[in-house]
């Protein structure tokens, strides 16, 4: 999740997975693959940027526990501590 801030300063988190599109219309709006809109404080390249970050942390996590040999990593594997 990524945490962004509306116009009102109230903060929320969305899933940049969900995302269909950002623009700047000078407000940088994101739109969801849901239909919802946003329309957020931050410029539409901080937004990019924060996604990026998601997604990196996502990749070096992964690779830390692969790397660790602390989780089965092969498609349909059970998840650790998981009932299958």
């Amino acid at each position: 999740m990524i945490v962004l801030t509306r116009l009102n300063r109230s903060r929320f988190a969305v899933n940049p997975d969900l995302i269909e599109r950002v623009q700047a219309t000078p407000d940088t709006t994101i739109m969801m693959v849901d239909g919802a809109t946003f329309v957020v404080t931050e410029t539409m390249d901080d937004v990019i940027a924060r996604i990026t970050r998601f997604r990196a942390g996502v990749l070096a996590t992964a690779a830390a526990l692969v790397a660790a040999g602390t989780e089965d990593v092969r498609p349909g594997a059970p998840v650790a501590g998981g009932d299958s």
